[in-house]
């Protein structure tokens, strides 16, 4: 006799629980009814019941009290930990960023050549052609940053630029995957304005252009 799993029905039920709670059914603190009123609420059986239960408990959403019942310990999922560490990185990332980039931003506007300007229209215009796929929209986006390093004529800013590079993509990627867009015409007139306050040599806004954009990435990570 093949057993039927119940797992993924105490899934599904962990799930149609969660819902409620969320929904405002349950308040915080609140006593769930029991596993004989909530098996045909959601269409399953008491022991797929008691499943979901310790699902949920297992998540911190829930609470079983012997002698006492089930009871709500949260409205929601709290948020995934590995998520939490990702942040915490990202956030490290671009204040890195900041520190290099913001003065780069004020020296290439103050010394950047012809040649270097033309590369930076090129690098932007690319930037802007590659909007469909993330990795290489990364890419695209670290070698406009990376050009406007190279204007600052500073070898230790480049340098430094460079050895970040690899964490720098990492956690761009991640950071993007977790906003879930990327590629947006606010963003590219944001890294288009950078670049005109370059091209003007106007290094105070050049260099107030390129730490707003990155606090900003910072500050929705928040």
């Amino acid at each position: 006799m093949v057993q039927v799993r119940r797992e993924p029905l105490a899934d599904k039920a962990a799930e149609l629980l969660l819902a409620r709670i969320r929904s405002g059914e349950w308040t915080l603190g609140a006593k769930l009814p029991g596993e004989t009123t909530l098996a045909p609420q959601l269409g399953v059986g008491r022991s797929t019941v008691r499943e979901a239960i310790r699902q949920l408990a297992g998540r911190g959403v829930l609470a079983s009290r012997q002698g006492a019942g089930v009871f709500v310990t949260a409205l929601d999922v709290p948020e995934d930990w590995d998520a939490v560490l990702r942040r915490a990185d990202i956030v490290s990332v671009l204040e890195a960023r900041i520190a290099i980039e913001t003065e780069a931003a004020g020296l290439a506007a103050e010394r950047r050549t012809p040649a270097e300007l033309r590369a930076l229209r090129r690098a932007l215009a690319d930037r802007a052609a590659r909007r469909s796929g993330l990795e290489d929209h990364v890419d695209a986006d670290t070698a406009f940053h990376r050009a406007i390093v190279v204007a600052a004529h500073n070898p230790i800013l480049t340098e430094l630029f460079d050895g970040f590079v690899p964490r720098s993509r990492e956690a761009m990627i991640s950071m993007l995957r977790l906003r879930g867009t990327f590629g947006s015409d606010a963003d590219h007139d944001t890294h288009a304005g950078l670049l005109d306050a370059v091209a003007a040599g106007d290094a105070r806004s050049a260099a107030e252009r390129s730490r707003t954009h990155l606090a900003e990435l910072k500050a929705r990570l928040s």
